[in-house]
């Protein structure tokens, strides 16, 4: 096909461009400028003819006012382009280029009129007539660029014929030729007419054919440009369905196989000339679910697609798990085209997942026997250390020689301190397992703390040490929080600082700031110990560490008091973190946000219930325990006291003699031979008879024995080992109305005994101690 130069050079865009108002008027600037030699022939011409005919004075003016006229036009259009890039409207620029195209006009038809009056009885009518028309049809070319330029040239022209007619009067023509004249007028006005119309018209469909062929030419590129993309997309999804690892295959509308990729070959084994004209039923065995099978062929008759995991065959009879998805393609009528199955092999994944179910459950039972193991650790040997330090306790009350107290002491100071490692690897256990809930409920802070302090005065003591406690702010009546928790990380903090302190003593120092949660509580627990070097600050938080070998072959311990105290405080919205403090020692500095308590729990916080255990009523006590140790320990715990005490060593036993005598309170252990504890509970709270007080004895220390004992039907709870305070505590509780709750609040319950919480600013050392600061309480007693 031929193609248009036009097309070959231009774009559609820059054609617009070229055809607009600004475009026309810049061609048409344009060609004027370049054709005014060519047009100046014409004008030198006549100006030589009225020269020779007429004079050359007349000749030579007319052709100067001809050349001034077409000097002025040129030299405004030769700036019209600069004009039209500097901002230029074409609107004005076409009236200013319209103004100088009449001007150019009037000057021709100057020229013109002047050879029709200097010609001696009408000579030069031809001449003048040929002229105009020559100039008639130069302004017509011009018509499509700028209109109104060549309409003024033309009316001016028509002026000057009819001036010329007029003339003809003048002269002495005959009627005749007159005619013959206007005659000869009108054909050239007609002939000039005919001929600006046609290159009008011609430049018009020109045009027309031009912009039809750069606009099928742009839509033939972008249809190239996007048949090229489609291939090259075509090209990309078939390199991908051929070499991708899943299995493709191709179905017609009956079932059949069209084509499968080599990700097929590699899966099943078959040759695509094995495959091409198969149905599905070529890797389908006895494992596959026909089912399955009935699903994917409802579905693509349904027109949706279907995935599921179904069982193929390889060609060796190799069973393989695939992932498949069938997808139907449906033509624009709603036909059914042909049919995609994408598969993938999940034969590993399936074991994997096997593999990984198997050890889930390995990993399961392995926890359940570490629990177990846990739990008998715990009971087997509370169960002795019941036995140890209840008689170690009941040694060092009675009469002594001092080596003997020593004695005495020493048992009962390694007990407690086999006693504590036991506890940390259990509490270390159950956070481990996430078994350890925190508790929000209201509690007295400067109770809890002074608590916390007062339980290690005696060690700081013995030690020699003194132990201060400084608030910096007065401690908010009450809190809300879990206490026990906030309890047992400060004593831990408080032990470790005693405990590794050889000289000088422990400060716990608080400050309490308002927040938008409630309260921020910091503690900080400085000792002037052996410290901890800055290599091991970090460490000092992990598992079973300490801040160096050497510390736990003096020091003695587990190393995972901190690790239990950080993961409390985080638990509980804050943090555990060792600062830079005063002096050589360690600095430990515990951050927490602790709620407002409610006003009424405020007042309950304020004003303790309850006191010191009331002497014991005459009472019938059925122990049963297994352990005679045990049994031996609780007789010489209720030494003088008005209680009538039966034993039993087993769960049985105790059932049967509950049945026989009803006893007022019956001490329970939970593990004993032939029927343990619970179920001795169960079956005795099933028996018709007035029903006993049921007190728990335990060593196992896990959070739901307490829910279990209370689940059975008993009434407290009692943990080995066994402090003979703890055991009349319980049984003169057992002796309080049936509407009061026997089991005691747990060690997070509400405080009690709180002191004036104005009490801080007020807090005025001991003499013994040498502080002046007036804000501290210290024991020294060195």
């Amino acid at each position: 096909m031929a193609t248009s130069p036009i097309a070959e050079t231009q774009t559609l865009a820059a054609f617009e461009e070229e055809n607009s108002a600004a475009g026309r008027l810049r061609r048409y600037a344009r060609g004027r400028v370049r054709h005014y030699p060519a047009r100046q022939i014409a004008t030198v011409a006549g100006g030589l003819a009225l020269g020779l005919l007429v004079s050359p004075v007349v000749g030579t003016s007319a052709a100067a006012i001809a050349l001034l006229g077409e000097a002025v036009d040129c030299e405004v259009l030769r700036r019209v382009p600069d004009a039209l890039r500097t901002g230029a409207t074409p609107e004005r620029l076409r009236i200013l280029t319209s103004a100088t195209a009449g001007l150019q006009a009037l000057t021709i038809s100057g020229c013109v009129l002047t050879a029709q009056f200097t010609a001696i009885g009408g000579e030069a009518s031809l001449f003048a007539f040929s002229f105009l028309a020559a100039a008639v049809l130069n302004a017509g070319v011009v018509m499509s660029h700028q209109p109104s330029a060549a309409r003024v040239r033309i009316v001016i022209y028509a002026v000057t014929a009819l001036i010329g007619m007029a003339a003809e009067l003048t002269v002495e023509e005959t009627p005749e030729g007159l005619i013959y004249d206007l005659f000869g007028l009108s054909m050239m006005a007609f002939i000039s007419y005919v001929f600006i119309r046609f290159v009008h018209g011609a430049h018009r469909r020109r045009t027309e054919d031009s912009r039809r062929l750069l606009e099928g030419q742009e839509a033939l590129e972008r249809a190239n440009r996007d048949l090229r993309q489609r291939e090259a997309e075509v090209r990309q999804l078939a390199l991908v369905a051929r070499h991708t690892n899943d299995s493709i295959v191709l179905f017609d509308p009956g079932g059949r196989i069209l084509w499968v990729n080599e990700g097929f070959t590699r899966m099943s084994g078959h040759a695509p000339e094995d495959a091409i004209g198969r149905t599905a039923e070529l890797w389908r065995g006895p494992d596959t679910d026909p089912a399955v099978a009935e699903a994917i062929a409802d579905a693509v008759r349904a027109g949706r697609s279907h995935r599921a995991e179904v069982v193929n065959y390889a060609r060796s009879g190799q069973k393989i798990w695939v992932d498949s998805e069938v997808v139907p393609i449906m033509s624009a009528s709603g036909a059914l085209e042909c049919i995609v199955a994408t598969e993938r092999d999940m034969t590993e994944t399936r074991k994997r997942a096997v593999e990984l179910a198997l050890a889930k459950e390995r990993a399961e039972e392995g926890a359940r026997a570490k629990a177990a193991f846990l739990a008998t650790m715990s009971h087997e040997i509370r169960t002795p250390m019941n036995g140890i330090i209840g008689m170690a306790d009941l040694l060092a009350d009675g009469p002594l020689a001092q080596e003997q107290r020593l004695y005495a002491d020493t048992i009962r100071n390694s007990a407690e301190a086999l006693l504590k490692i036991i506890n940390d690897i259990l509490e270390y256990s159950k956070l481990e397992a996430d078994k350890m809930p925190i508790v929000e409920e209201p509690f007295s802070l400067s109770s809890c703390i002074r608590d916390a302090v007062e339980i290690l005065r005696p060690q700081a003591r013995e030690k020699h040490l003194y132990l201060d406690l400084c608030h910096h702010d007065p401690l908010p009546e009450a809190v809300t929080g879990d206490s026990g928790r906030l309890r047992q990380i400060l004593i831990n903090l408080l032990g470790n600082g005693i405990k590794f302190t050889d000289a000088g003593g422990v400060t716990l120092t608080t400050r309490v700031r308002p927040s938008s949660e409630g309260f921020r509580l910091t503690v900080q627990v400085q000792d002037t110990g052996i410290g901890v070097p800055g290599d091991r600050a970090d460490k000092v938080f992990d598992q079973f560490e300490q801040a160096d070998a050497e510390t736990t072959r003096k020091y003695g311990g587990t190393g995972l008091g901190l690790a239990i105290s950080r993961e409390l405080a985080r638990r509980m919205g804050g943090d555990l973190v060792i600062v830079e403090g005063n002096g050589k020692g360690a600095c430990f500095e515990l951050r927490l946000v602790l709620s407002k308590a409610r006003p009424e729990m405020a007042e309950a916080v304020a004003s303790p219930q309850g006191g010191a255990p009331r002497p014991l009523a005459p009472m019938r006590l059925l122990l049963a325990e297994d352990n005679a140790t045990n049994r031996l320990l609780v007789q010489r715990f209720l030494r003088g006291q008005p209680i009538t005490l039966t034993e039993a060593k087993n769960g049985r036993e105790a059932v049967d003699m509950t049945r026989l005598s009803p006893p007022d309170v019956i001490l329970m252990d939970m593990s004993m031979p032939v029927l343990d504890g619970l179920e001795a509970t169960r079956e005795i709270r099933a028996l018709d008879l007035p029903q006993p007080r049921i007190i728990a004895l335990t060593a196992n220390a896990f959070l739901g024995d307490r829910e279990d004992c209370i689940g059975a039907g008993m009434d407290d709870f009692l943990s080995k080992p066994l402090r003979k305070s703890e055991l009349l505590a319980a049984l003169s509780r057992s002796q309080e109305p049936r509407d009061k709750p026997l089991c005691p609040p747990p060690r997070d319950a509400v405080s009690q005994g709180a002191p004036a919480v104005n009490e801080a600013p007020h807090w005025t050392s001991p003499p013994e101690s040498g502080t002046t600061s007036g804000r501290s309480i210290r024991s020294s007693a060195r």
